[in-house]
């Protein structure tokens, strides 16, 4: 079944600079990647770690890859700002951090 976020996803790799993973700079968003987003309009933080589909968990602050915020954030790199359609609506997103290290 091809979700909505499914089409989004596969239309941002379309649009994408294709890279091997060893040139991709380490600030950039991608599978596994932890970062921290704020909402400019609210200040509210928001702290994931970037997943695959099978090991995405909310609680635990694992986002899936196929989640709407997923989509809207895989490939972006730190001191970014985003628009993105998300369920709440348009939010505006800028990228504050991105590593490696497991979010606690």
């Amino acid at each position: 079944m091809i979700t909505k976020e499914i089409s989004l996803l596969a239309r941002e790799i379309e649009k994408a600079k294709k890279v091997p993973d060893s040139k991709i700079e380490p600030q950039v968003i991608r599978i596994n990647s932890v970062f921290e987003v704020q909402d400019v309009s609210s200040g509210q933080l928001l702290n994931f770690q970037l997943t695959l589909p099978k090991d995405g968990n909310i609680a635990e602050k694992k986002l899936s890859i196929l989640s709407p915020l997923g989509v809207a954030l895989i490939g972006f790199q730190e001191g970014m700002e985003i628009e993105w359609v998300l369920p709440g609506g348009l939010k505006k997103l800028k990228i504050l951090t991105v590593g490696t290290s497991v979010v606690s």
